[in-house]
């Protein structure tokens, strides 16, 4: 029985070692996080830590400092763990973050990842049209851009679109519904596990953009849900101009923004999406 209790011991000891320094890497690798309990600010940030509003998207330029769309609110206790952003109808303002600094954009070799929550019933709740929870990009969705989005007819598909420079992949300028080289740069996900009163886990990792060996992969609920296992389009960003834009066209709640400087293991996506305490509780 005693060498028993020292196996048990020991094994234990060995797992607490093992999360505790992924925990520590994670930390390490942390660019960006917002976790909305202490306001709109995020809690880490590398540039810029203020989230801004401009009245349209097309005079962004012109945002100012704070959540100041009335139909985005902090949503008090109803957060992963503490609050969340509550977008309450569509809306043509937006809401952001600056990107510069805090997406770690590298005209090299860009690697990282981006991590977040959303809680939702696409079917009910989003009104008609395509919807962007969070679209990465200095000038467009279909140029040098990250974003994930719910198709614009029920039922709804869920995508990651990870697409490079515009006059590179589509130099026609093609319309995306029929556009075979627009559509072979998502992964789509059918029937997707959303739902009014749970929340949703969402990781996009995408590695060695700005190379001939660029990818990106999404996962939902730390499931692998697809990926692109090639990407060649260059990614040229005006960084300064690069926003991390939030709930396009989305009603519904989203929360824990996270970024990272390189792709999460499936081991750190299965950390975070078991730690329902919010990735403040692992990382401190």
């Amino acid at each position: 029985m005693k060498h028993l209790f020292k196996y048990v011991s020991l094994v234990i000891g060995i797992v607490l070692m093992l999360a505790f320094a992924i925990e520590n890497k994670m930390a390490d690798d942390l660019l960006f996080y917002a976790s909305f309990d202490n306001g709109t600010s995020a809690d880490v940030a590398v540039g810029d830590k203020n989230i801004y509003t401009a009245d349209l998207r097309k005079n962004i330029e012109n945002a100012k400092p704070g959540l100041l769309n009335p139909d985005v609110k902090i949503a008090k206790g109803k957060g992963l763990s503490g609050n969340a952003l509550d977008f309450k109808k569509k809306s043509r303002m937006t809401t952001f973050f600056k990107a510069h600094k805090n997406m770690g954009y590298s005209k090299e070799n860009w690697s990282g990842a981006v991590s977040f929550w959303l809680q939702l019933d696409p079917e009910k709740d989003l009104e008609p049209g395509y919807c962007d929870p969070i679209q990465i990009t200095d000038v467009n969705y279909n140029d040098a851009a990250l974003w994930v989005d719910f198709t614009k007819n029920n039922p709804r598909n869920f995508r990651l679109g990870v697409l490079g420079d515009l006059e590179v992949w589509n130099p026609k300028k093609l319309g995306p519904d029929e556009n075979q080289d627009y559509l072979r740069r998502l992964v789509t996900v059918e029937q997707p596990p959303f739902n009014r009163g749970d929340w949703t886990h969402i990781v996009i990792n995408f590695s060695g953009l700005n190379t001939d060996k660029g990818s990106s992969e999404l996962f939902v609920n730390a499931k692998s849900k697809g990926k692109v296992p090639t990407i060649k389009d260059p990614f040229t960003w005006n960084e300064e101009k690069a926003n991390i834009m939030l709930g396009l066209n989305y009603i519904g709640l989203f929360d824990e923004l996270a970024v990272f400087n390189r792709p999460l293991s499936a081991e750190e996506i299965e950390l975070i999406f078991n730690t329902k305490e919010g990735l403040k509780s692992i990382l401190n």
